[in-house]
């Protein structure tokens, strides 16, 4: 009876130090909220168009995916947004032009890419597809099993299309000051599975990964005023500059490949 007793007060103990654990994560998560603030306008400066026109050749055509960070929310002007980034660089590479399409939409979790390809017409043929996603799917706890299996359904559509795929995997939300601790830890430690999870899908897939945690993520930990924009969430000008060099070798392979033969790689 004394041991039964024990038991009961042990597993009431434990129930109030999980109840009081889940209501500073949620103190904290209001807190990081309202430190985020929102950034300069509600939606990403409009990129679309073709790049570098006065080179020789028919354009790439390139498409973005995903959510904010992708569509350049944080950026002042549109030249600075990570799409125009990587098409301008691609384009100055291949000595081509670049036709940016974007469809990443501010807000989305893996789930939405669905829709964004459901807004591409019958007849976009894109050589390269960037996905880039996953913050959100952190901030709103999506399993990681779920994220995986909408990568892998957009990743399986891009390439019935003849598309070939590069994706940026989650970045380190650990980065982000704004963020209290220990919200701040558990955010990191999420993400980063989160872009395990997302390589070995691409890989899997055909797709190729690549890791903005491994290739950037120390330059935000360590110069966060700059590559932050105003809100303290999103990149800055230099955030997306980085960002996009990390991307841009993939992103290179990738047009090169589409450019010689339009067939992606079979996925493993």
């Amino acid at each position: 009876m004394r041991r039964l007793r024990f038991l009961i007060i042990v597993a009431l103990a434990a129930v109030v130090v999980a109840g009081s654990a889940r209501a500073l994560l949620d103190q904290q998560a209001a807190l990081a909220r309202r430190r985020i603030g929102k950034p300069l306008g509600e939606q990403p400066p409009a990129a679309d168009r073709v790049w570098r026109p006065r080179l020789d050749g028919v354009p790439l055509d390139l498409l973005l995916l995903g959510d904010s960070l992708a569509a350049g929310l944080g950026a002042s002007r549109r030249k600075e947004t990570l799409g125009a980034r990587l098409a301008k660089a691609v384009a100055r590479r291949l000595r081509r032009p670049v036709r940016l399409h974007t469809a990443a939409v501010v807000g989305s979790e893996s789930p939405d890419l669905s829709a964004q390809l459901d807004g591409l017409s019958p007849g976009d043929r894109p050589h390269v597809a960037v996905i880039v996603v996953g913050g959100n799917d952190v901030t709103h706890r999506l399993p990681t099993a779920t994220s995986a299996r909408h990568l892998r359904d957009a990743i399986a559509r891009l390439h019935a299309r003849g598309v070939r795929v590069v994706v940026g995997t989650c970045p380190d939300l650990g980065a982000l000051r704004a963020v209290p601790q220990p919200l701040r830890r558990i955010a990191s430690v999420l993400s980063r599975r989160l872009a395990e999870v997302q390589a070995e899908t691409a890989r899997r897939c055909g797709a190729e990964p690549v890791d903005l945690r491994r290739a950037v993520g120390p330059m935000f930990f360590d110069e966060p005023e700059e590559m932050f924009s105003l809100d303290r969430f999103h990149p800055s000008a230099l955030g997306y500059r980085r960002t996009a060099e990390a991307l841009l070798p993939a992103v290179e392979r990738a047009a090169r490949a589409a450019l010689s033969s339009r067939r992606p790689p079979e996925p493993r």
